[in-house]
């Protein structure tokens, strides 16, 4: 294993994604009023770092430039939070709008490291487009978080490293996104394997569960000494037939499950050096 396991945990929480409709589970944050008090509930809770996605009036996923300049000044003077914004948008905006998500200055943005099936869908990340968002975050002084939804997009990170170098602040930290359809299931098999083929330049990771793999991944993560993702963008309800009424909750348990593994929440602070900010 790259990385030796930390007394202290980075929790990061995605609030809302792209995916959900409001229609459909109207307690999720899709107002920049209720993005940045659900970003405060979960500062308060144990969360240290915030992955946003934006939404438009009409509660639809968007990457307007000005309401991602907007949001991210509303999170950094409301929260403490290291902000980390999407560059994945939805499966349907184009990649130039993608790479301008930088233009918005955020701490941190996802870079995932590949193209991926995504239900009926396909995410697309072609390798000219991850090149270019990596050195665009080199140039910008944003620090990359590697998303990876399979096994190929661990070694693709490898080969990353080794064409541009290092990512700005030095330190690698990266995601393992499990449990969606068409990526790596979510299961401690699938973890211990992508593990396994970390480059030795990572120096924090963590894992996120989409559905009812949360559980097991988080379970599974914290026993590897890793680091966790929660929110409503990955899964809407806490067990079966129990929706998840706000972000807040899924941190919380997220904490519960730390201090059983004798591990203690991060401060901002302290996920600012782990990320090299």
């Amino acid at each position: 294993m790259p990385t030796k396991p930390s007394e202290k945990i980075l929790i990061t929480v995605a609030p809302t994604g792209a995916e959900t409709t409001k229609a459909d589970c109207p307690q999720l944050p899709t107002t920049l009023e209720e993005l940045v008090a659900t970003a405060q509930e979960c500062e308060s809770a144990g969360a240290a770092m915030i992955h946003v996605h934006i939404r438009d009036a009409e509660h639809r996923p968007t990457l307007d430039q000005t309401r991602l300049r907007d949001t991210v000044q509303a999170l950094h003077e409301g929260t403490g939070l290291v902000v980390q914004l999407s560059t994945g948008g939805s499966v349907h905006d184009p990649l130039e709008d993608r790479l301008k998500v930088l233009d918005a200055k955020p701490d941190s943005c996802s870079l995932t490291m590949g193209t991926t099936n995504f239900g009926d869908d396909v995410f697309s990340n072609p390798w000219p487009f991850v090149c270019e968002l990596y050195q665009l975050s080199q140039e910008r002084q944003v620090v990359p978080e590697f998303e990876l939804f399979d096994l190929g997009q661990v070694h693709a990170m490898r080969r990353l490293i080794d064409t541009y170098g290092l990512p700005y602040g030095g330190k690698v930290h990266c995601d393992f996104v499990m449990g969606v359809p068409g990526g790596m299931p979510g299961t401690a098999a699938a973890l211990v394997a992508g593990v396994g083929m970390l480059p030795e330049e990572v120096t924090s990771w963590s894992a996120t569960g989409i559905g009812r793999t949360t559980l097991p991944v988080a379970l599974a993560a914290l026993s590897m000494g890793a680091h966790l993702r929660v929110g409503m963008e990955d899964t809407l309800t806490l067990a079966r037939g129990v929706p998840v009424e706000r972000n807040s909750q899924l941190v919380e348990r997220a904490v519960s499950l730390a201090a059983l593994a004798q591990r203690t929440p991060m401060t901002p602070s302290d996920a600012r050096v782990l990320l090299g900010l």
